[in-house]
């Protein structure tokens, strides 16, 4: 056994579970996996129909946590593909490639040396078939899939169709035996019956095949439950249909005394109407929970589906999944980027909106990076494939969305204590319910407390409690998706509304993290133009990214730079250059005193731009001083407008720097925060965070930088800045994918939407159980109403829930 302060191994796995018709059947199976050894945490989404496992592979794996579900009365979703391998010579090769390919997760694989095959099952959500080839590939072989096999097939689809096959055979036979009930009210007996759909036994035949095939789902799902040791909505469905079936079966056989059979009073439409009407219900819930996860379907149409590479001197379009790292593809005007590279030829625009939500096309030449499903505008790029498969970053944000639709929020767990209790207890109001009735409210009249006994079996339902908080999880997360937010799980998106402080680093995140001219003086006697050129042909030479920004900024002025005759880069005071026969002094005013030039005219001038944090840097000509350029890290357009709304959501802003306070203010100024924290170097940048949340403030931490992951790591939220590095939004709970401070009110009040939502859920789940048992128990809901109110339920909760994925913000 480890000791506690030794890290156990572990695993992640999400398997897709089949069979689940209610949250006690998620709240089992969830426990049955916590149980097993070697398993450190599991989660079961009813919503999602998945488990979330972490384990620990040395003592547990996928086989057995897969055989737990099993033993529990459900299944896992497994696909199937058969490959064509080339290069096998022996059996030795065989097995290497069986091996292989069954190291993998969620894989079991058979390979054929005879028939140069090899037949897999796998678990989707683990693995897909282009890492499977990738595996084979990096053993020393070629795998190709078989052309018959390479379209997935989607249980979800199947599930659909055959509820609508059920349903609409279950309404056929349903339809006879509620016009029969229909004709048996005083009010209605103007309507016309057929005498045979009176009759008990014409009843008995179409109620039969409803109650045993179409309803046999509730009967396999109940007898799975009880078996083990709890019960579910299959259970009331069940216990109550089957009551209703058979005391109608023992009313027909009593009809042959009868001197006019059809005449008794039959309760076969009580049955076969509830089971007609909770199927129509399921339909609707697996309709709308598919809808649930349009976000994360909408990522996946964004990836391109082909791709133009070249491979020996020849260009060729291949399947974008068939692309490998190293490969050399290339990017017409028009087309999408197919996976991330760097780009080797070329010049073009590419629109990457669906990353960074910047409508303007950004610029990319040799050396630059490009992002997989962004589109080129213009030029053809030829591009060097870096990450492909799900290393890509559109594969990271939806491998994210899928962790955080999949995960359990803390609020959830009250749902699941009622959910674990809910149906033993409603089963023991309905006997009460019968026993009352049977007893004391109407002695004797079996009938009539049997009745209000399956009113209330049937108008409970533990699906809306099930379903209140994971819909609002998964639409809340694919809406912010939506909107450039990425919450890594469910507890985030809860927590974060809670926070009442936002500590913003200055560079890269308050400001745009990259230095540009800002400011130009020119002294009478120069020609502006000539010494702005003379100004970037001398800088032009220094690596100091000041530099860079002085020669961009020139440079976007249209100017052309002459040639540099000599370049010498002074450290601490600038740079000394001859251009056109001139000789140039760039830097600071020690340099200018260094060399006497006399420039104490533009001191105060040059004080002034240091005051609002820009860097000033004054030029002298041939011994002359000639005027000052000034640079600056520029605020982004957007920050001053999410600070001050922050500020009207009540949030204390404060901006951390590592920069000196007259500068860190002089920003700070800039969009409207009070609080400033200067001077903070990397490693400190923790310890204020936790000093903030000492003074008692949930602090939430956004940053974009390496040295800002310990402060993301330690804050109640620590959120990214999506444009900033891998290390800051690996540490980081929420990651705002624009790179635009907006994202910070706009994830607060996604947050704020999707608590309100939970709530509302779990309050109408609860208030209708509340309100609709002690209804059906005092006789006032017949059956089948009852039926339709349990079915409704469920829909209801999951249609309240999608109204996130239009949420305004």
């Amino acid at each position: 056994m480890s000791s506690p302060n030794q890290a156990v191994p572990t695993q992640q796995a999400t398997l897709q579970i089949t069979g689940m018709t209610c949250a006690a059947c998620a709240n089992r199976i969830e426990k049955g996996l916590n149980k097993l050894e070697g398993v450190a945490q599991a989660n079961v989404n009813f919503a999602m129909e998945q488990a979330s496992v972490n384990f620990d592979p040395s003592q547990v794996n996928m086989s057995q946590l897969e055989q737990k579900i099993q033993d529990l009365g459900y299944g896992t979703v497994k696909e199937s593909i058969d490959f064509d391998i080339v290069g096998m010579t022996c059996a030795a090769c065989a097995t290497r490639i069986e091996k292989g390919l069954n190291k993998m997760s969620g894989v079991k694989a058979t390979v054929n040396l005879a028939l140069e095959t090899a037949h897999v099952e796998y678990i989707p959500s683990m693995t897909s078939a282009e890492d499977m080839i990738r595996k084979v590939e990096q053993i020393g072989y070629k795998a190709k899939p078989k052309s018959e096999q390479t379209k997935e097939t989607d249980h979800k689809k199947k599930e659909v169709r055959s509820l609508q096959i059920r349903l609409i055979v279950s309404a056929i036979l349903s339809l006879p035996l509620l016009w029969a009930m229909v004709g048996h009210f005083s009010f209605t007996s103007w309507i016309w019956v057929p005498e045979i759909f009176m009759n008990p036994w014409f009843q008995l035949i179409l109620a039969t095949p409803v109650q045993f095939i179409i309803g046999s789902r509730f009967y396999v799902g109940a007898y799975k439950a009880l078996r083990n040791g709890s019960a579910n909505m299959d259970v009331l469905v069940a216990l109550g249909t089957s009551a209703a079936y058979f005391y109608s079966v023992y009313l027909t056989i009593e009809s042959l005394n009868a001197s006019a059979h059809h005449q008794v009073e039959m309760y076969y439409e009580t049955s076969a109407v509830l089971i007609t009407l909770i199927l129509l219900g399921k339909l609707f819930e697996t309709l709308a929970k598919g809808r649930s996860s349009e976000a994360i379907k909408a990522l996946m149409g964004l990836q391109a589906k082909s791709a133009i590479v070249i491979r020996n001197g020849q260009e060729m379009s291949i399947p974008v999944e068939d692309v490998v790292a190293g490969d050399i593809f290339l990017v017409k005007p028009g087309e999408k980027v197919p996976v991330d590279g760097e780009v080797l030829e070329g010049l073009s625009a590419i629109d990457e909106s669906m990353l960074t939500g910047e409508s303007i096309p950004v610029d990319k030449k040799t050396g630059d990076q490009v992002i997989g499903a962004t589109l080129n505008k213009n030029g053809v790029l030829k591009v060097r494939a870096t990450k492909v498969g799900k290393e890509t970053a559109l594969s990271q944000i939806i491998k994210v969305v899928e962790e955080a639709q999949g995960s359990k929020a803390p609020i959830q767990r009250v749902a699941d204590v009622i959910s674990g209790i809910f149906v033993p207890i409603v089963v023991g109001i309905a006997v009460v319910t019968f026993l009352i009735w049977y007893f004391a409210v109407d002695a004797g009249n079996f009938a009539e407390a049997l009745e209000k006994a399956i009113a209330v079996l049937v108008i409970a339902c533990p699906c809306a409690l099930g379903l209140a908080t994971p819909t609002s999880i998964m639409a809340g997360s694919g809406r912010s998706a939506e909107l450039g937010i990425l919450f890594k799980g469910g507890e985030h998106l809860e927590s974060t509304h809670r926070i009442n402080t936002i500590v913003l680093d200055k560079t890269g995140t308050v400001t745009k993290g990259k230095p540009e001219l800002t400011d130009v003086r020119i002294e009478q006697g120069f020609d502006r133009e000539q010494l702005l050129s003379w100004v970037a042909a001398a800088e032009k030479n220094s690596e100091h990214p000041l530099a860079e920004a002085i020669v961009a900024g020139i440079q976007e002025l249209g100017i052309s730079l002459p040639s540099t005759d000599s370049f010498q880069a002074i450290p601490g005071f600038g740079v000394e250059a001859t251009v056109e026969g001139n000789e140039l002094l760039i830097g600071t005013r020690k340099l200018l005193a260094k060399t006497n030039v006399n420039a104490e005219a533009a001191f105060e001038e040059m004080s002034r731009l240091e005051s609002v944090g820009k860097t000033a840097m004054l030029v002298a000509v041939n011994g002359k001083y000639a005027g000052m350029v000034a640079v600056a890290d520029t605020i982004k357009d957007t920050s001053k407008q999410a600070v001050a709304r922050l500020k009207q959501l009540g949030l204390e802003v404060v901006m951390m720097t590592g920069d000196n306070e007259r500068t860190a203010k002089a920003i700070a100024s800039q969009v409207g925060i009070d609080h400033v924290l200067a001077e903070v170097l990397p490693d400190g940048k923790a310890n204020e965070v936790k000093r903030l949340q000492e003074s008692g403030k949930k602090v939430a931490m956004v940053g974009d930088g390496i040295n800002d992951a310990p402060a993301l790591a330690i804050a109640d939220i620590g959120m990214a800045i999506g444009t900033g590095t891998d290390v800051a939004m690996e540490a980081a709970d929420v990651t705002l994918m624009r790179g635009d401070l907006n994202s910070i009110p706009d994830a607060i009040s996604m947050s704020k939407k999707t608590m309100v939502n939970i709530k509302q859920n779990l309050f109408w789940a609860l208030a209708y159980n509340v309100i609709g048992i002690p209804i059906a128990a005092l006789g006032f809901l017949a059956p089948w109403l009852a039926g339709a109110a349990m079915a409704l339920s469920s829909v209801s909760v999951v249609l309240n829930a999608l109204r996130l994925q239009r949420a305004k913000v």
